[in-house]
C-alpha cells in the first residue's frame, strides 16, 4: 500500500551505526514457559527509515500484542558488512526466527542460513530458493504502483510525473515498472501524452540515487525533475526519499507518491506533500508469520507470503490530506482499475515480480 500499519516508530531514532533491543516496555508481555524470540536484522536504512525497516519492526511488535509469548528484538546495520556478523549473533543467541529485511541481505541471509540448516529464518522482499530454512515475503508492488501511476497521470497539471528509485534491485524497480505502466494506462485511455522521468521499463534503465538514506541526494534529484516541470513525484528510496518529501512540503511545487507504509503515518510531517502511498503491508506479512511461529505452526517456506491488491498485501493508500484535490471522476477510475486487476481484467507485469 490492507491491514493499515500503524508505526510505533518515533522514539526509535537513533544513528545508523547504533545496535539495539526492543524498548523494555516491548519486551514485558512475553510469556517465560514458552518464550519464542523473533529477532530482526534490518537493513543499512536503520529502524527508523519510516520505510520497510520500520514495517518489518512494527509487526514484530504486533505479533507480541496478539501472541504474547513474543520477544521482539532488533540490531541495526550501519553498513552491507554488518548483515553477517549481526545475523550470525542471532544464531549464536538461539533465536526462534531471525528475519532480514530487504533484498540487499539475500546473499548474507543465504550463507548464513545453509550454514545453520537447524535455524528459521525469514526476509522481507526477496526469495532464497538454495535453502528450505528462509520464510520468504514478497510483494507484487507493480500492481499497486500502477494504480499509483495511473493517478499521477490523471492528477497532474503539467503533463509530466516521475519517478527514481534507492539502488536498482528488484524490490525497487518493480514499483518503478508498474508506475510507469499506469501513466501509459491513463495516455491510453485518455488520449493523452503524460511523460515519465525517471524510468524506461523497456531498457530497465533509469534514475537511482544509490542509497536509502541520503536525504540531501534525494532533494538534488527531485529538483532536477522539477526543472523539467514534472509535478508528481514517487520516490522508491526509503530514508533517500525524504529529502523529495521534504521538498515538496517547502516549495509546493510538487506532491509525492509515498512507498512501502502509508507516508501520512509514517512520516506524518510531510503529509502535506503526500498525494498516496503504493502500500505493501510488511508488518502484516511479518506479524502473520511471527505469530504463527509462536504457536507451533510450521512456516511454508516453499511457497512463502506473496503480497497483491486481491490479498491486501499491497494498496494504495487513502489521499488523506488531497482528498479533497483528487477530483472524485478520477478516484472512481482508480477504484474501477483496483477492481479490474484484482478480477484479472487487467494484468499487470513485471520481469522483477516476486517468483512463485
Amino acid at each position: 500500500m490492507r491491514i493499515v500499519s500503524v508505526f510505533a516508530v518515533g522514539g526509535l531514532a537513533l544513528s545508523a551505526a547504533a545496535c539495539g533491543e526492543a524498548p523494555k516496555n516491548n519486551e514485558g508481555g512475553s510469556n517465560a514457559a514458552n518464550k519464542y524470540t523473533a529477532c530482526m536484522v534490518t537493513d543499512t536504512g536503520g529502524i527508523d527509515d519510516k520505510s520497510f525497516n520500520a514495517g518489518a519492526w512494527a509487526g514484530l511488535q504486533a505479533a507480541q500484542k496478539t501472541q504474547s509469548n513474543v520477544d521482539p528484538k532488533y540490531v541495526a546495520s550501519a553498513a552491507e558488512a554488518d548483515y553477517e556478523p549481526n545475523l550470525t549473533q542471532y544464531v549464536n543467541q538461539k533465536c526462534n526466527f531471525i528475519l532480514a529485511v530487504g533484498g540487499l541481505m539475500r546473499d548474507a541471509t543465504l550463507k548464513i542460513a545453509q550454514a545453520n540448516a537447524n535455524q528459521e529464518f525469514g526476509i522481507v522482499d526477496s526469495k532464497i530458493a538454495e535453502v528450505k530454512n528462509v520464510y520468504p515475503m514478497q510483494f507484487d508492488t507493480a500492481q499497486a504502483a500502477f494504480l499509483a501511476g495511473y493517478l499521477a497521470a490523471g492528477y497532474s497539471k503539467t503533463g509530466t510525473v516521475a519517478t527514481y528509485g534507492g539502488m536498482k534491485i528488484p524490490p525497487v524497480t518493480i514499483f518503478m515498472d508498474g508506475f510507469v505502466d499506469g501513466v501509459a494506462h491513463y495516455n491510453k485511455v485518455k488520449n493523452k501524452d503524460v511523460k515519465v522521468l525517471g524510468w524506461n521499463k523497456a531498457t530497465q534503465n533509469g534514475t537511482f540515487a544509490e542509497a536509502f538514506t541520503d536525504q540531501a541526494k534525494g532533494k538534488a534529484i527531485s529538483d532536477t525533475f522539477v526543472a523539467q516541470r514534472a509535478d508528481v513525484i514517487m520516490p522508491v528510496a526509503g530514508g533517500t526519499g525524504l529529502g523529495t518529501a521534504s521538498a515538496a512540503k517547502e516549495s509546493g511545487k510538487f506532491s509525492v507518491i509515498w512507498v512501502d507504509s502509508d507516508g501520512c503515518e509514517s512520516a506524518a510531517q510531510y503529509c502535506s506533500a503526500f498525494l498516496s502511498t503504493v502500500e505493501k503491508n510488511i508488518s502484516g506479512a511479518v506479524e502473520q508469520a511471527v505469530v504463527a511461529g509462536a504457536k507451533g505452526d510450521k512456516l511454508d517456506n516453499a511457497t512463502g507470503y506473496v503480497g497483491t491488491l486481491a490479498n491486501d498485501g499491497v494498496s494504495l493508500a487513502p489521499y488523506h490530506e488531497f482528498d479533497g484535490k483528487v477530483p472524485a471522476e478520477l478516484k472512481a477510475e482508480v477504484e474501477k482499475l483496483k477492481a479490474d486487476v484484482v478480477s484479472g481484467a487487467i494484468k499487470v507485469e513485471s520481469p522483477n515480480s516476486p517468483t512463485k
